[in-house]
């Protein structure tokens, strides 16, 4: 056998050595016309193939989120010379190729030095390949290993050398090189055999990442371990030897572990990444708004609080920077590959019942259009509109009770109570405008139940909404990609009006928070769909907002899930590990901060007999006369009389009398029994006039005053 070994190491000593001597002979004068002949019938050299990578997602600070396969099936991440450990580098030259920045692909010193050592050990003990070489073969795979394959990678390794840097060269063989399977390049390998990044390795794993290449299905750590490890200290005895480590690093790097088998790569916000792809399948890098730490916070805990709630239950999470609508984090459900959660479905864009998470958005109606305010008094009592009878959670009711504790409270029959007043048409259609997908049932006008959760909505527009309350009403679009610009010159839609959108904002921080957490610090809302199917939890302050839903992905009830219980402690815990302190909302110049004696008359009730005085008394529509909707008026051109200030008429026609006149939420004199009142503005802007009635009825409309 030794013999036959010998024979072997004899002739590959031989072919070695044509080569050099082919190599110097076609480097001469007179082998010039050889050479050009022979590099001519290889045709020009293709590197597209060697392009190929694998798609990559990014969070907003270039960090892996998600890496895809190429469609080969292999792993091969792009990585260049700056993203490795210097120390590997250092270990790669000296190992396999310690003049790489001296030769020009081809190295004579090395050749020769392979036979001498060939001669002196009677084996072969290091080949004659410069890593320019490994990389032509690497680029124009081929099985055979004859002289003519070898000759060919000296001719390929010399046009590399001329179209390429030496940097260039190195990184194409830091991402081409085989580790073992469908792993190639040295950040797909670091990633699956350490978990990590090869920017920072160990001496010990850097040594393993040089060996490996070398034959990398004999030496894969995850099926030859003990092979690897051999491989490994002969790279630490070469790196010893060339001064690349110490000789207590070489000690200490042979006690470390070899990796026993392979980690998944990462897989961070699937979902987002999924889109992302979908979105624009023809790019390779994609960078997403997603603050990756953060997303891998959420995903844990998530993961760790599902397995408390049940077997069949998913949640999702989205978090939504108010200021710039970027989504900072998004977890479309618990394990993406979990099939009994239904764990590929993404729950942030599917449509489901909100329960009673739109209600604050009812609230923002009625305080806007000037028929309630967060101190208005309003009945909490059996009623009933037709065949429709709401009734609160608990089944109980409070009586009279104000619009802040009845909204803090989720009480349903307040609520109701405002939306019939309101309209429900005109609600849906208030989330529509606010540029809400809004799913009612076909062919029916939205009813009651709208209010309570008969409808649905995405929690991507929930967060768009709660994130308009939290920008002063303005609802923003949701960006997703830290590369894309926001759109120049587009207006966002309006879900409140500044002053309405703080008093939900204000309202909201005083409700009960969960058990452990502590209230007072975000506003926040739960919901919970009919039939313990949907359990939601919406928090913002001024900087994010966070939306939380549980339940499972195929509809199913689950018996007692709420929105307290199971969405509101997920809430708090996501706000605490945002690591910001929560910031509240300023207050806007023109909110009322009153107490209930201290509203104007209309203010103060929601009377559940009103709709009938109004029939019974036949009241023309109440409707602002002067100024019109949309007017622009000249402040220099009022105040006639004389007046050191200007005054501007405000008129009204129908509605019962007295009537109570409002700008920008602040009421202009006490109620009065004439149609009309004087109010002198304080400089030019718009502003928004609203009148209110003996019974309630409001009539508003935004000017321009110039």
């Amino acid at each position: 056998m030794r013999a036959l070994l010998r024979r072997r190491g004899a002739r590959l000593l031989a072919r070695a050595l044509a080569v050099a001597l082919v190599a110097i002979g076609l480097a001469g004068a007179a082998g010039v016309a050889g050479y050009r002949h022979f590099a001519a019938s290889l045709g020009p050299l293709d590197l597209a193939p060697a392009q190929a990578r694998s798609v990559l997602v990014l969070d907003r600070d270039g960090a892996l989120l998600r890496p895809y396969a190429t469609p080969e099936g292999r792993w091969r991440l792009p990585v260049g010379v700056a993203d490795v450990d210097p120390t590997y580098l250092a270990m790669l030259l000296a190992y396999e190729d310690a003049r790489f920045r001296a030769h020009g692909g081809v190295d004579g010193r090395a050749l020769a030095r392979a036979a001498g050592q060939f001669l002196a050990n009677g084996r072969i003990v290091s080949g004659g390949s410069t890593l320019t070489m490994q990389v032509a073969r690497l680029v124009e795979p081929r099985a055979e290993r004859s002289l003519a394959a070898k000759l060919r990678q000296i001719v390929r390794a010399g046009e590399i050398e001329s179209e390429m840097g030496k940097d260039e060269i190195l990184a194409l063989y830091l991402t081409l090189a085989p580790y073992g399977g469908n792993l190639e390049g040295v950040r797909a390998a670091s990633l699956a055999y350490f978990g990590r990044e090869p920017k920072r390795l160990s001496h010990a794993e850097a040594a393993l990442l040089v060996a490996l290449p070398q034959s990398p299905e004999t030496r894969r750590p995850d099926r030859f371990p003990e092979a690897a490890r051999a491989a490994r200290e002969r790279v630490l005895d070469r790196a010893l030897a060339r001064g690349v480590i110490t000789a207590r690093e070489r000690e200490a790097a042979s006690r470390e572990p070899v990796p026993q088998g392979r980690i998944a790569f990462p897989m961070l916000a699937a979902h987002a990444a999924d889109a992302a792809l979908a979105e624009r399948p023809s790019e390779d890098v994609h960078r997403l708004t997603i603050d990756g730490a953060l997303q891998a916070t959420l995903e844990q805990m998530v993961s760790r609080r599902l397995v408390r709630l049940g077997p069949d239950l998913s949640a999702a999470i989205l978090v939504v920077e108010n200021a710039t609508g970027a989504v900072r984090a998004h977890v479309g459900s618990v394990g993406y590959l979990d099939h009994a959660r239904r764990g590929s479905i993404d729950m942030t864009r599917a449509v489901r019942s909100p329960g009673s998470a739109l209600k604050p958005f009812i609230y923002a109606l009625a305080f806007e259009t000037g028929l309630a305010h967060p101190e208005t008094i309003l009945e909490d009592r059996p009623v009933r509109y037709g065949v429709y009878a709401p009734e609160n959670f608990d089944l109980g009711y409070q009586g009279a009770v104000t619009a802040r504790r009845a909204l803090q409270e989720s009480l349903n029959v307040p609520a109701v109570a405002l939306l019939s007043e309101l309209g429900p048409a005109r609600f849906v259609a208030r989330l529509r405008q606010a540029g809400a997908r809004v799913v009612v049932p076909r062919e029916t006008a939205p009813g009651l139940a709208v209010g309570l959760g008969g409808l649905g909505i995405t929690l991507e527009d929930v967060a768009r909404l709660y994130a308009g309350l939290a920008r002063g009403g303005s609802v923003p679009i949701l960006a997703t990609r830290a590369d894309e610009p926001p759109v120049p010159g587009v207006s966002p839609p309006s879900v409140a009006d500044p002053v309405a959108a703080w008093y939900v904002f204000d309202v909201l921080r005083g409700a009960p928070a969960p058990e452990s957490a502590l209230g007072g610090r975000i506003a926040y809302k739960t919901g919970t769909s009919y039939g313990f199917r949907d359990a939601w939890a919406v928090g913002f302050d001024r900087g994010l907002t966070i939306v939380v839903w549980v339940g499972r992905a195929d509809g199913g009830a689950t018996p007692g899930l709420t929105g307290r219980n199971a969405a509101a402690p997920l809430l708090f815990d996501a706000f605490a590990r945002t690591g910001r302190e929560p910031q509240p909302l300023a207050v806007p110049p023109h909110a009322l901060l009153v107490g209930t004696a201290d509203l104007p008359p209309p203010l103060r009730h929601i009377r559940r007999d009103r709709p009938k005085t109004i029939a019974a008394t036949a009241v023309a529509r109440l409707a602002i006369a002067f100024p019109p909707d949309g007017a622009r008026v000249d402040l220099g051109l009022v105040g006639a009389d004389g007046a050191r200030e200007p005054r501007l008429a405000l008129k009204a026609q129908g509605g019962a009398l007295p009537l109570t006149w409002l700008v920008d939420g602040m009421p202009v004199g006490a109620a009065s029994l004439r149609r009309e009142a004087d109010w002198r503005p304080d400089g030019a802007g718009f502003a928004r006039i609203t009148v209110i009635d003996a019974a309630g009825a409001t009539d508003t409309v935004s000017v321009r005053l110039e």
